[in-house]
């Protein structure tokens, strides 16, 4: 079942087109990430989902529930975690949760509560007034008043900006066991090292367009930013190979080069290659290209 079904969304704000035509589909259970630049319309499409916002053309459902024309149910299904840090600061944290309980008709809801407090290591602060908290705890009350009504769909923005290591590792583990249990989470973050630890599958925007969207180990296949870096002692490389070349240097011990791949199986034949030419390898190392990597050459380039 497709949790969010987002068809060609489009948003503008005067001149300025926030949103071009996007279009994708995030299925039920996934863990996706939505990356792109400041500027990129990650937000934008977040409020469109949420119902803060309305597009100008297009559609987006959750659950199959229209998020325009039969909101209550879609607003149901989901539960977001926004960047800035609001709060009602006459309530305590118990007295936030259960309000927030409230809003979606759920009575009697303080075993759950308890639960997602223990879980984002609440329970001592229950009892806190809100204005009393530091940022990092009640970036952790954001983080449950999403959740009180164990909403299927789970949207997270930037959910660890500015907070401490403890909160990032309190918050991946509570949201990876949700997802284990068959949530649907999305999560858009400028901390991309997060982001290949989690996602499965991620979508990029730039300038309110996608300009790439696939699996995570996928993308990195693709990307033409692995390397070889291989230290000869003696001989030096064959001509057919320096069109690979990235960073050539010299070593302490002999020459030193950097060769790009785009896939394992050419590892192999530049070793080939080497020893055919009766060059000797000191030492060899592969750096896989990671997320950023990724992200650089597609916003640089617009595509993979």
């Amino acid at each position: 079942m497709t949790a969010i079904q987002i068809s060609n969304v489009e948003k503008r704000y005067k001149s300025l087109q926030a949103l071009g035509g996007v279009s994708l589909n995030i299925e039920e259970g996934e863990f996706f990430g939505l990356l792109g630049p400041n500027g990129a319309g990650k937000t934008t499409l977040i409020s469109i989902i949420a119902g803060l916002n309305r597009p100008d053309n297009g559609s987006v459902k959750i659950h199959g529930h229209d998020v325009v024309s039969d909101f209550r149910a879609a607003r149901k299904k989901l539960g977001v975690v926004p960047q800035e840090l609001v709060f009602d600061p006459f309530f305590t944290v118990r007295e936030t949760l259960r309000l927030q309980s409230g809003y979606f008709g759920l009575k009697n809801n303080d075993a759950w509560i308890d639960e997602v407090m223990h879980n984002l290591d609440l329970t001592n602060k229950a009892d806190t007034n809100m204005r009393a908290l530091s940022g990092g705890m009640k970036r952790r009350v954001l983080v449950a008043q999403a959740l009180v009504h164990k909403p299927p769909v789970i949207v997270l923005d930037e959910p660890t900006a500015g907070v401490d290591v403890e909160l990032r590792q309190t918050l991946w583990k509570f949201i990876s066991r949700l997802n284990r249990e068959g949530h649907t989470v999305v999560l858009t973050t400028h901390y991309l090292e997060e982001a290949q630890a989690m996602c499965k599958r991620v979508a990029m925007l730039k300038l309110g367009k996608v300009v790439a969207l696939d699996s995570m180990a996928s993308l990195i296949r693709r990307i033409s930013g692995s390397q070889l870096i291989v230290n000869m002692t003696h001989g030096d490389l064959p001509d057919d190979l320096r069109s690979l070349i990235t960073h050539p240097e010299t070593s302490e011990h002999g020459k030193k080069y950097s060769l790009r791949i785009n896939e394992y199986a050419e590892v192999e034949q530049i070793l080939k290659r080497l020893r055919e030419s009766g060059a000797i390898i000191d030492e060899m190392q592969l750096q896989q290209a990671d997320l950023e990597d990724i992200f650089i050459q597609i916003m640089e380039k617009g595509t993979v």
